[in-house]
């Protein structure tokens, strides 16, 4: 908001246009600063700057008033084409070139005025770039949290979906046990950390598991560190097992030997399926977050009990990649 002060300057202003006159001119001057003045109540800045530029050029020692007017046009409020740089000029050559003017004095006070109007004008059109500046960020961020919004609700979607089918499995799974339906085949999957029991080429049950601490790739030697992969069966149980339940693994298998003779070492053995070592089985569903055996498939304790009820000795075991 422009200064009041300066409204009120510019309404005196006014005033002098209207009422102050030089006693001294001659009556061709007196005539031109009548037009000027008529001009500029009429509104028409553009013409009444005009006569006064007129008086400026022809009639220099009465330049001062004639400039004063013209800074007064230029600020006008009412002027279309106001230009605070044009008045400035005016006041400021008032001051320079007619020190002595009755005007000088209300010129240094418009001069201030307009000074303090610019550089009021300069910090609100800072202030709404930057106001710009900071909406088109909030756009911005609405969009991003759009898009957040978007994937938060395709990942409920496939939660949901995740629900939907393990439901799906534990129906089967409780048709099957009903039904008394034999598991003949498990499939362990490395990569995706799962085991899998299935009967007639469906999918009862799945179970979340660890491996071994040096996962990637077949085992080659005793003490690698690494799960095996290829096609066993389960041909043991260990009841005196540090684990809770065993059901041994038939590793390694003839592939599994011929690679060790090769590499000149002893393939090991002793892979099991198997819940948690004795004495830790409070940390249930959250060993599976790492992989903490020796080379065997680790499941919680609830799980490897169930395992072991639903799959009798003999049962294909497939460890794939």
């Amino acid at each position: 908001m422009r200064p009041i002060r300066f409204c009120i300057c510019l309404l005196m202003a006014s005033t002098l246009l209207s009422g102050c006159s030089h006693f001294n001119d001659g009556p061709q001057i007196r005539k031109t600063f009548a037009e000027a003045n008529d001009l500029f109540h009429q509104e028409s800045y553009a013409a009444a700057l005009d006569k006064y530029s007129e008086i400026v050029e022809k009639y220099p020692a009465t330049a001062d008033r004639a400039l004063f007017e013209m800074g007064i046009v230029y600020a006008h409020s009412k002027n279309a084409r106001k230009d605070y740089q044009k008045s400035l000029d005016c006041f400021q050559r008032l001051i320079r070139d007619y020190p002595a003017s009755e005007y000088r004095q209300n010129s240094e006070m418009m001069v201030f005025n307009i000074q303090n109007v610019i550089y009021k004008d300069r910090t609100i059109a800072a202030q709404h770039t930057h106001i710009e500046a900071l909406q088109r960020e909030v756009r911005g961020r609405d969009s991003e949290i759009a898009a957040q919004q978007k994937k938060i609700e395709a990942l409920g979607k496939d939660i949901e979906a995740l629900g939907k089918e393990f439901e799906a499995l534990e129906k089967k799974y409780n048709d099957a046990t009903q039904q008394k339906r034999p598991i003949d085949r498990v499939l362990i999957e490395k990569s995706a950390r799962r085991l899998m029991l299935i009967s007639q080429g469906e999918v009862l049950k799945s179970y979340k598991i660890a491996l071994g601490g040096n996962p990637i790739g077949p085992k080659e030697r005793q003490g690698d560190g690494k799960t095996p992969e290829g096609t066993y069966f389960i041909d043991a149980r260990n009841r005196d097992s540090q684990y809770h339940l065993s059901l041994h693994i038939s590793y390694p298998n003839e592939k599994d030997r011929k690679r060790a003779r090769e590499l000149g070492v002893s393939p090991g053995g002793d892979i099991m399926i198997h819940g948690i070592k004795n004495g830790f089985s409070w940390i249930g569903d959250a060993h599976s977050k790492i992989d903490w055996t020796k080379g065997c498939i680790a499941v919680t304790d609830e799980e490897i009990v169930e395992i072991a009820g639903l799959v009798p000795d003999g049962t294909v075991v497939e460890i794939r990649p």
